[in-house]
């Protein structure tokens, strides 16, 4: 399986998320927004950062690369996932790839800390490091054919306690936790572990 993970301008989590994907066992490419090739890829990510120094809204700038448009055609292949984590779910949701917003934390701070997770039944830990995680949508008959990640101990105010959302039919996924950090750290990767056999269980 081979993935790649989108350097946006600004973006800093892109070496942890290719360490974790190259430990659970994807050969990797980084490559940049500008990018418009993504045929070789089944799994493509975007990371956490700060696209574009997050000027304007998180998200907002990144939404206008021109890799966003070919993440937009490889969806329509369906041979393939879409990832994104943190600022990667809020561009997926500023370019309406996914349904809602991400908005600023209910008591308007940053947040980093590990969380407990639900997501099919198991209940795991992840960190989280946001200020614009609080999720928001206005109706939930949007999302209602997605496959939810929840938070047990909702951090941020986020609507219906969601963390992350599975778009099982276009394959995209977006979680503001950082499976990543988690998969990468000795003695905590049950969590990343979790996110990624799942990853890789939808692509076989």
């Amino acid at each position: 399986m081979k993935a790649c993970v989108i350097n946006f301008l600004g973006s800093n989590c892109v070496i942890e998320t290719k360490d974790s994907l190259l430990k659970a066992g994807f050969s990797v490419d980084i490559i940049n927004q500008n990018e418009t090739n993504l045929a070789d890829y089944s799994l493509i990510v975007l990371p956490g950062g700060f696209s574009y120094g997050d000027y304007v809204s998180c998200g907002r700038i990144a939404k206008f690369s021109p890799v966003i448009g070919a993440i937009k055609e490889k969806i329509k292949q369906k041979n393939s996932i879409i990832l994104g984590i943190c600022n990667g779910f809020q561009i997926l949701c500023e370019a309406n790839i996914l349904y809602g917003a991400l908005l600023e934390n209910e008591n308007q701070k940053f947040i980093s800390k590990d969380v407990d997770l639900i997501f099919k039944d198991k209940t795991f830990k992840l960190p989280i490091a946001h200020h614009q995680g609080r999720y928001y949508i206005d109706d939930i008959n949007k999302i209602k054919d997605y496959e939810l990640i929840k938070y047990k101990n909702n951090p941020n105010g986020s609507y219906y306690d969601i963390a992350g959302l599975y778009d099982k039919k276009n394959k995209v996924l977006g979680l503001m936790p950082h499976p990543e950090r988690n998969y990468i750290t000795p003695f905590k990767e049950e969590g990343g572990k979790i996110i990624f056999d799942f990853i890789k269980e939808e692509l076989r």
